[in-house]
């Protein structure tokens, strides 16, 4: 059995919804904090099991039968990193037989910014210091928060950033959480470690073409410091706490951590991933 935890966020449906088209849903387990958010993964044949990763007890029961887990990692609560922690102690303790885990596609982790993606490294080496077998998806920034860091009129206002020069290789969530499944669905879980990303790395000047050629409209990206930007974020109602990690993103995009081009993406999807123009046509429905 195959258990998924996070699995009514995106990433985890995007998961469980290939497995489920691909293997029997009664090999899923689906580890949730609220079964109702999880009703239509009951209908499918889902098992459901409710738990949440600050409660070893519950991650223990969850844990019951299941021979591979793909841990996705949680939010950006302080103790995210011990959350982590259980999840992986609590793996080991059920005897996993395969570990896997969503973790970041950046160039130099010795060199970031945006301090919260360290957690995702520290993560690595506790799950490589526990002793069970592993798989780690190293995950480009997804192509669907876009919107976020353009803002909500892009349209009108082009596009203002503290990115520099810097390239993203964009690929989508959904085609990161079709990728994992087919990968989870393989016997094999040899420590292996995939980049998931775009076949291309692309600066926020070819965000701006594409969304220019898209819309008929003239889209430009201007390059900004990075407290201008923070102003203008907070004008958009942006939740302090939210504002220093979007900065740090871009700041870490400016440095070129995110120009990382892979072909595991397109090898486990057995086609090539979506372009930037494709993707953004779908996101911003153009």
């Amino acid at each position: 059995m195959i258990l998924i935890t996070g699995a009514t966020g995106h990433l985890g449906r995007a998961v469980l919804q290939t497995l489920a088209a691909t293997t029997s849903p009664h090999h899923l387990v689906a580890l949730v904090r609220d079964a109702d958010k999880a009703a239509d993964l009951h209908a499918q044949g889902i098992h459901i099991r409710v738990g949440d990763y600050s409660d070893r007890a519950s991650l223990d029961r969850a844990m019951e039968g299941v021979t591979k887990v793909l841990l996705i990692s949680g939010g950006g609560e302080a103790d995210a990193l011990q959350q982590h922690y259980n999840v992986v102690d609590a793996a080991r303790q059920a005897g996993v037989q395969c570990l896997a885990y969503t973790s970041r596609a950046l160039k130099d982790p010795s060199t970031l910014t945006n301090q919260l993606m360290e957690r995702h490294f520290q993560t690595e080496d506790y799950i490589k210091a526990s002793g069970l077998p592993y798989v780690l998806f190293r995950n480009i920034l997804y192509m669907e928060a876009l919107p976020q860091f353009t803002g909500p009129q892009v349209l009108a206002t082009g596009i203002i950033l503290p990115a520099g020069e810097g390239k993203v290789a964009f690929a989508l969530r959904s085609e990161m959480g079709e990728a994992i499944a087919h990968a989870l669905l393989e016997n094999t879980c040899a420590n292996n470690t995939y980049y998931l990303t775009g076949g291309e790395a692309y600066s926020f000047h070819d965000v701006a073409a594409a969304l220019t050629t898209l819309s008929g409209k003239p889209v430009a990206y201007t390059p900004v410091e990075a407290a201008e930007f923070e102003k203008q974020l907070a004008g958009r109602g942006v939740p302090a706490v939210v504002v220093p990690r979007i900065v740090g993103f871009m700041t870490d995009i400016k440095h070129g951590q995110e120009e990382i081009v892979s072909s595991d993406l397109e090898q486990l999807l057995g086609r090539k991933p979506a372009t930037l123009s494709e993707g953004i046509a779908s996101i911003f429905s153009l």
